[in-house]
């Protein structure tokens, strides 16, 4: 039933709006194809040490996530169209080179591609659905928010469909992984080359970086994304503290199954709670409440740290994963609808692109913190984790305050 209820809501959108969201599921079976496979790879088939293997995979999500302001301004400068067929391009030769590669440096040059190609299509994808997502709300053919949670569910069945297809592909060669995920950018490209309408960007006549300086003076949305970061660091540690908590219980076969869970739970319920969202809650109380279920998701875990191994051990770790997913179904569409808010619908492209960049640094900052207190510091990590959502909740319910009828509060009221 949620499989055709998907698609009605697909089908109710127009043909552009429809391509960006599909794009996005296209984006994540072409990334996730590769990329969990990927320090397997660099370490069994290339036989690179410890610390190459990291610094590919840290290289390539800086050059990502620390470049989307960049790739935001260049989409509010150039248009979606042109930003997405060069994030296309860009991936196409960094998964060639990575198929091809048989030394760290070539390596390295791949992972900066397929990286910087994400900088260029995210934002630009972002920014598109919130102006497009603006005018079929005032039209009442969805809200923006359920808008961002199809976008979200669409990422989702990617990220759950590249992996298995990766793995059966593993089965011949790594570099077969790597040229069929090659082939999907250049499908996608093809696409927005045949359905994706040529529009004129609202700030073709300015320079590529003229809106930083109009985003560094919203003060209000510095605010919201050093807020935000909290749930970006949060989510992160389904990388890094769910692993720990996993090998501490005895149990660090269950990732690839609480990834499933995750997944499961983003696939069946994301839509029903961004119906619920926006029906019942509003974004001044579903953030904050996002927010909470982070925190909580974490002080599960600070309560059983030192419970004694077995099956029981997994409680907490399981606890964990649906509790950061239910508080991503909340918090992530709210947030998205409320960045073009907060942005007065200017600027959108450089305004997420900071949103993200904001997160990485607090990701890299905070990952590196995290990691140490994970290494042996009993239930301090988990309660450290579970402060930082909240306090990022309750600061956030102070600013939506702030924000009526979608616009944020003149200067004057603040």
């Amino acid at each position: 039933m949620q499989r055709w209820w998907l698609l009605g809501r697909l089908r109710a959108v127009p043909g552009p709006t429809r391509l960006l969201l599909l794009t996005q599921l296209a984006f994540n079976v072409g990334f996730y194809l590769v990329l969990p496979f990927l320090a397997v790879h660099l370490a069994q088939d290339l036989m690179l040490a410890g610390w190459a293997v990291g610094l590919v995979l840290g290289v390539r999500t800086f050059s990502q996530q620390g470049l989307f302001a960049l790739g935001g301004a260049l989409a509010d400068r150039f248009g979606t169209r042109p930003a997405v067929l060069a994030g296309c391009a860009l991936r196409v030769t960094g998964f060639a080179i990575l198929a091809l590669a048989g030394d760290l440096w070539s390596v390295l040059v791949g992972a900066v591609l397929t990286g910087l190609a994400g900088a260029l299509f995210s934002p630009a994808v972002e920014a598109a659905l919130a102006e497009q997502g603006a005018g079929l709300e005032r039209r009442g053919t969805i809200t923006r928010s359920e808008l961002f949670a199809l976008f979200a569910v669409c990422g989702e069945v990617g990220a759950v469909a590249g992996p298995l297809l990766g793995a059966l592909l593993l089965r011949v060669d790594f570099a077969l992984v790597c040229l069929v995920a090659a082939g999907a950018f250049v499908l996608i490209g093809l696409a927005h080359v045949r359905w994706l309408p040529r529009s004129a960007p609202r700030h073709a006549t300015e320079p590529v970086l003229a809106g930083w300086s109009e985003v560094l003076g919203n003060r209000v949305f510095w605010l919201f994304a050093l807020c935000y970061s909290g749930y970006l660091l949060s989510h992160n540690q389904l990388y890094l503290a769910l692993p720990a908590e996993l090998q501490r219980a005895g149990h660090p076969w269950a990732l690839g199954w609480l990834f499933a869970l995750a997944s499961l739970l983003v696939v069946l319920g994301q839509l029903p709670m961004a119906d619920w969202a926006r029906a019942r809650l509003g974004p001044r109380r579903a953030l904050p409440l996002g927010f909470a279920l982070l925190s909580a998701a974490f002080a599960v875990v600070a309560l059983d740290v030192w419970a004694a191994p077995g099956w029981g051990a997994l409680t907490p770790a399981v606890s964990m994963v649906v509790l950061l997913t239910f508080g991503q179904m909340l918090a992530v569409p709210t947030a998205q609808d409320l960045v073009a808010d907060l942005a007065a619908e200017r600027r959108l492209g450089a305004h997420f692109g900071f949103l993200s960049s904001v997160g990485g640094l607090a990701v890299l900052v905070g990952g590196a913190g995290v990691g140490h207190l994970l290494d042996g510091f009993g239930a301090l990590p988990w309660v450290v984790l579970a402060g930082v959502p909240a306090l990022g909740g309750a600061a956030l319910w102070l600013l939506i305050g702030r924000v009526r009828e979608g616009h944020p509060v003149p200067d004057s009221e603040q």
